[in-house]
């Protein structure tokens, strides 16, 4: 009677990140030689750039680009208000962040560090260096560092060289370049101000004196009033204006608008005052006389010359010297060329008034200049050298060696081509998985027992076939099986074939490690050859 066949239960899939997570670390436990390797090596190349490296010094100190007198933008409010100009040439005024990184790219220019560069060059060649390929800026990348602090207007200078006696020499030479620079930019900003100041004040003087000579000839010669800041339109006068003046309205004070004893301002406010007198005059006549009364003629006759005279005369403005006849638009157009004449005066004068005062402020700024630039700690060797770093040398030599030695140790685990995931074995294979047994041996007892005891109940032959190299987990695996199973069930180890053929049950046993790739290629085609269907797989594994 044929035992019926056992068909084991499918193994679930486990979730494939944690696969990949285990099946690395294991990995790089197997190659363990590999990493250590690289660690021992990591450390040594540390160890001997630590010892062969040239220690290199640094020393730095601080400086503050903006003045230390913060007071400084009010004593020179004024010049900055009046003369923006000024205010730029004197480098005055607030500073923003442009103008400090300029400052900054100054600092590092030839112009000011090539005596320090010079100095350095002489250094090495008294020491014996080879200076012929020594350039400026190969210098000043590999040894200067000039930082602007963010945020700040402090600029922090750093200087490095392999030999410790010369670095605050150079320091020392750097500051004292920084501050030449300093007063020296300072002073020929203050000096093209004045310059600048004396210049325009001459040609303010001499456009003030002309435009005031203009203005006072003009205003002579056409007897103008002080004071003039309207043109009267027309003859139709502003009465307000004459009913509050304290001018009587006496019709027996006869004044002559024309008259030398008179000055052009009293001249104005009088005949208007008396043109508004002889209007309301007329107008109490005419309620009690006609039309036709002598004095009422007479009134208007004096009111149409008094409106003539102040059409010509723009309201008594004018005071013509001679008797020449004007109309109103000519009067208009004298009072409007003096007022044009007038405001060039006087705004060539208050110009020049400010460029005075602005001069006066740059003399005042320049007796009290001193170097803007604050040197707030001095030039300072460190204790330590800044390379090599011992403890930091060995540190990254000991992470570069694990890396490449992981590295190194996976690429060597995937080129030996064996096969330690089970995962792998049966997506080439794919055999049902009867049991997973441990390497060690002792803890196979109870699992074997099972199996003797469920798949083997009824079993009378059994061939067992390795996978690879793993003869002696089959040979091992028989021996245990034949304590639990009667003599009735022949268990062949390493069958062949063509014995496994004759067997009732046949089971593929494969270990981790035991197994290639191309084991695995060579037993797939041996399989589709054989067209009795194996009836489980036995995995051992670490």
């Amino acid at each position: 009677m044929t035992s019926p066949s056992y068909v084991p239960a499918k193994l679930t899939t486990p979730n494939v990140d944690e696969i990949d997570l285990g099946n690395l670390a294991t990995a790089l436990r197997r190659q363990w030689q590999w990493i250590l390797s690289g660690s021992i090596a990591g450390l040594g190349a540390a160890a001997l750039g630590t010892a062969f490296t040239t220690p290199i010094w640094e020393g730095r100190f601080q400086i503050v680009l903006s003045p230390k007198d913060q007071s400084e933008s009010s004593r020179l409010s004024t010049l900055i208000a009046s003369s923006p100009m000024l205010a730029r040439l004197a480098d005055f005024g607030a500073g923003n962040q442009d103008k400090l990184e300029t400052e900054v790219k100054i600092l590092e220019s030839p112009s000011v560090l090539k005596p320090v560069f010079d100095l350095v060059k002489a250094h090495k060649a008294n020491v014996g260096e080879d200076i012929s390929k020594l350039q400026f800026a190969e210098w000043l990348e590999a040894n200067l560092k000039v930082k602007l602090e963010k945020g700040t207007s402090v600029v922090t200078i750093s200087y490095r060289d392999n030999n410790k006696s010369t670095v605050l020499q150079v320091l020392q030479r750097i500051s004292q370049a920084y501050q030449h620079y300093s007063g020296r930019n300072r002073r020929d900003s203050l000096g093209k101000a004045l310059i600048y100041a004396r210049e325009k004040i001459a040609i303010y003087r001499k456009k003030s004196e002309e435009s005031t000579r203009a203005a006072d000839a003009y205003r002579i010669r056409y007897g103008i009033a002080g004071g003039v800041t309207s043109v009267t339109s027309s003859s139709a006068i502003d009465i307000s204006k004459v009913l509050s003046s304290s001018v009587g309205t006496n019709l027996g004070a006869v004044i002559n608008p024309l008259s030398s004893n008179s000055s052009p301002l009293s001249s104005q406010n009088d005949t208007l005052a008396k043109l508004s007198s002889i209007n309301q005059e007329l107008i109490r006549r005419q309620q009690i006389f006609t039309s036709n009364d002598p004095s009422i003629k007479a009134l208007m006759r004096e009111r149409d010359a008094l409106r003539r005279y102040v059409e010509t005369s723009s309201a008594g403005i004018l005071a013509l010297p001679s008797q020449q006849a004007l109309n109103k638009e000519q009067a208009q157009e004298i009072v409007l060329r003096y007022q044009e004449l007038d405001r060039a005066a006087k705004r060539n004068t208050n110009a020049l008034d400010s460029l005075e005062i602005a001069y006066q402020a740059l003399q005042l700024e320049q007796s009290r200049t001193t170097d803007p630039w604050e040197l707030i700690s001095t030039p300072t060797l460190l204790e330590e050298p800044v390379t090599p770093r011992p403890a930091r040398n060995i540190v990254l030599g000991l992470l570069s060696g694990l890396v490449l030695g992981c590295f190194a140790g996976l690429i060597a685990d995937r080129r030996s081509g064996k096969v330690f995931r089970l995962e792998e074995l049966q997506s080439v294979l794919q055999e049902p998985l009867l049991a997973t047994l441990p390497f060690n041996r002792t803890e196979w007892a109870t699992t074997l027992q099972l199996i003797a005891n469920g798949p083997l109940e009824h079993a009378t032959s059994l061939a067992l076939i390795p996978v690879g190299n793993s003869h002696a987990h089959c040979e091992a695996i028989a021996k245990q099986l034949r304590l639990y199973l009667d003599h009735s069930v022949e268990i062949t180890a390493n069958a062949g074939w063509n014995l496994a053929r004759t067997c009732e049950m046949q089971w593929l046993v494969a270990a981790a490690g035991s197994t290639t790739r191309r084991d695995l290629q060579s037993l797939q085609q041996q399989l589709k050859l054989h067209t009795k269907p194996m009836n489980g797989l036995v995995w051992l594994q670490g």
